[in-house]
């Protein structure tokens, strides 16, 4: 509980800074749509497991406000995750949720020109896990009966921007597990493509 503390009061420090260093700036407010991919793995403390990674998708809405070189983008993602557990004796088992996170990062330009952006960014991610389902492995439904619904976590990656679309490539880790009972730490890659509609 303290690290999540942690990680929501820097995220929220970061963003207090950003908007009183530019405020004599204009912003400018964005919304718009994305989707795209997740590859997503859970690590896990068990000897006899191994978490591998499995491919995924997401949809939703996002918003930006620019403040010159400097923004600030929420989302509001479905995502639908899958990962896969190999254990010693050659058997896997199959795990996949349903998942709305809700990511808010702080982004710098580094190249900034009137069509094209080349962006790094960094925040942290709410996510709300439901219908999570496993196959085959007994010992595994058990474990995921005491499925932690709600998480915090921290991302960042590298984004583009072309005129009104966009793409990023991000990283995502869990601060907390899924699973009580395996500590099982979601982590996942995702890439999306988004356009704003103003």
């Amino acid at each position: 509980m303290k690290q999540q503390f942690l990680a929501l009061s820097s995220l929220l420090l970061c963003i207090s800074c950003t908007v009183e260093t530019k405020a004599q700036q204009t912003p400018a407010f964005h919304i718009g749509v994305k989707g795209g991919a997740n590859f997503t793995k859970t690590s896990t403390e068990s000897s006899s497991l191994e978490g591998k990674y499995g491919f995924g998708y997401q949809a939703g809405v996002m918003t930006r406000m620019d403040l010159g070189k400097l923004y600030v983008q929420g989302e509001a993602l479905f995502n639908k995750r899958k990962t896969t557990y190999e254990s010693q004796d050659g058997s896997s088992s199959k795990l996949s949720w349903n998942a709305i996170d809700i990511p808010v990062v702080v982004g710098y330009k580094f190249i900034k020109n009137d069509d094209f952006n080349v962006r790094i960014f960094a925040g942290g991610v709410y996510s709300y896990a439901f219908n999570n389902n496993v196959s085959t492995s007994q010992a595994l439904l058990e474990g995921f009966k005491k499925f932690d619904k709600s998480n915090i976590g921290v991302t960042g990656g590298l984004g583009l921007d072309y005129k009104n679309f966009t793409v990023d490539l991000r990283y995502e880790t869990s601060l907390s597990s899924i699973s009580k009972e395996f500590k099982s730490k979601p982590h996942s890659f995702s890439l999306g493509i988004g356009y704003f509609l103003f």
